[in-house]
């Protein structure tokens, strides 16, 4: 059964760089066509996609944080890890780490696996 858990800082100062690990056991990180990816969600707010890294390695991020954000992996780990740059308090919210599989360009059933969540807070 694959599990994925989030860590990292809970806490950070505003222009910060952001850095969460989800670390998946149970399972590859380069099985293919399995793509992780990093949602958020602020207080009171929906869920937002943030990018992801895809087994073969490549990666894609939500246009209106690709400036600020870059997805690693390390596959000896079986973990990969989200860096954000130059945070504020708009940042602040629960981090997860989530698995969907996709192939020729169609996605199934949404997320299937996900992480408890990890709750990031961004003050001064």
């Amino acid at each position: 059964q694959v599990q994925l858990q989030e860590s990292g800082p809970g806490l950070m100062k505003p222009s910060q760089t952001l850095s969460l690990t989800c670390t998946v056991s149970g399972g590859s990180i380069t099985t293919n066509y399995y793509y992780l990816s990093w949602i958020r969600q602020p207080p009171g707010k929906g869920l937002e996609w943030i990018g992801y890294i895809a087994y073969s390695g490549g990666t894609n991020y939500s246009p209106s944080l690709t400036s600020r954000t870059s997805i690693s992996r390390d596959t000896s780990k079986n973990q990969f890890t989200l860096q954000l740059s130059s945070v504020t308090p708009e940042d602040t919210a629960v981090y997860y780490c989530a698995r969907m599989r996709c192939s020729g360009y169609v996605c199934y059933d949404g997320f299937d696996e996900w992480g408890q969540g990890t709750q990031v807070t961004v003050s001064s």
